[in-house]
């Protein structure tokens, strides 16, 4: 049936579907620190309100693509390793106040990249060798140790466990979540009124539910040569870079394509709304503080088994135990890296 060897075909998905997620997120101004910075500084819960939709759209769409046949949810990493309360909140500490000191995610750091953002290439860089030396290097005997991956008997989500308890299809217990999601953000009177950001929102939850629904037709129909996967951006930060520097065809695969696709996409964003320009970094405390920052992202990436998107958003739209203790293990990194900050503004 497929005349494309597994690897390529992975990779297309994951180019063509990064690419849409890429543009959405430059043209929908998403952004991880940016909403917890808002929200927590400038009174304006907008730009957190916007996860709302785009987590609803992913649960929504992801659950009735499982009931209809179409999504393997529990073949994914988030529901076959087991929940490790410990690794969940360190990693997503770290990972967070790694995000503060470096003003961006993974993520967002190849979104400015394909706007011309010099700085966010040296985050991303740093990143993807902090993340390989915690996963295969150096560090990956202690954090082994610290935090070992067992493999779970039973997958690790919220519906599913529900499913198992009531004999009803997972959905039945998703369906509510993700509406009440949706609910809870388009309260905010200046997002319900901003059809553009909600438009922009929907495509992003369509591109994370549309990750694991892809991962999941080719899973089958490679005879799982390829793996079930979602967006995570700090270990495919890695596999890029080396697929890039070796050109193996062995290690292209959904996520290199996916890191591609994300700078791509957000480059045509950038140019769509004449907004591409180059930027570098001038100030030397701040390129300090981004080397630090993406070296602690890397590593707590790593360790909490996905990013800001990883966890907070592909995890979360297949409701695993683990997504809402990494992320609100984020949010609570971040907000002590960004008061860290700005004493340290306010003392200069």
């Amino acid at each position: 049936m497929w005349e494309l060897s597994a690897p390529v075909l992975a990779g297309s998905a994951g180019l063509f579907i990064g690419t849409l997620l890429g543009f959405a997120a430059r043209m929908g101004d998403f952004c991880t620190l940016g909403a917890i910075e808002s929200a927590a500084y400038g009174g304006d819960q907008r730009r957190a309100r916007i996860w709302g939709v785009v987590l609803g759209v992913a649960i929504l769409v992801l659950f009735a693509a499982e009931a209809l046949g179409l999504a393997d949810i529990t073949q994914s990493p988030y529901h076959q390793i087991a929940f490790n309360p410990f690794a969940a909140v360190f990693g997503g500490l770290v990972f967070g106040y790694g995000m503060a000191l470096a003003g961006n995610c993974g993520f967002g750091a190849l979104v400015r990249l394909g706007g011309g953002d010099l700085r966010s290439f040296l985050i991303v860089m740093i990143m993807a060798i902090a993340g390989f030396i915690t996963l295969a290097g150096p560090l990956s005997p202690l954090r082994v140790a610290l935090f070992p991956e067992v493999e779970a008997a039973l997958p690790q989500g919220f519906g599913h466990a529900f499913s198992r308890l009531t004999d009803l299809p997972s959905l039945v217990f998703a369906a509510p979540v993700g509406i009440a999601l949706i609910g809870l953000a388009i309260r905010h009177p200046d997002l319900r009124g901003n059809r553009s950001a909600i438009g922009w929102s929907v495509l992003v939850g369509l591109a994370i539910a549309g990750a694991f629904i892809a991962t999941s037709v080719l899973h089958r129909a490679t005879l799982n040569a390829v793996p079930v996967e979602g967006f995570t951006f700090t270990v495919p930060l890695g596999r890029a870079i080396l697929y890039l520097m070796t050109a193996s065809a062995g290690g292209l695969n959904f996520a290199v394509g996916s890191v591609v696709g994300v700078v791509v996409g957000a480059a045509f964003a950038a140019a769509w709304r004449r907004r591409f320009r180059w930027e570098a970094c001038e100030d030397p405390r701040e390129l300090g503080r981004q080397v630090a920052g993406a070296s602690m992202m890397g590593v707590g990436g790593v360790i909490a088994m996905g990013c800001s998107v990883g966890q907070g958003a592909s995890a979360m739209a297949t409701l695993s135990y683990s997504a809402p203790v990494v992320f609100l293990s984020i949010v609570v990194g971040a907000l002590i890296g960004l008061r860290q900050l700005l004493r340290g503004f306010q003392s200069v």
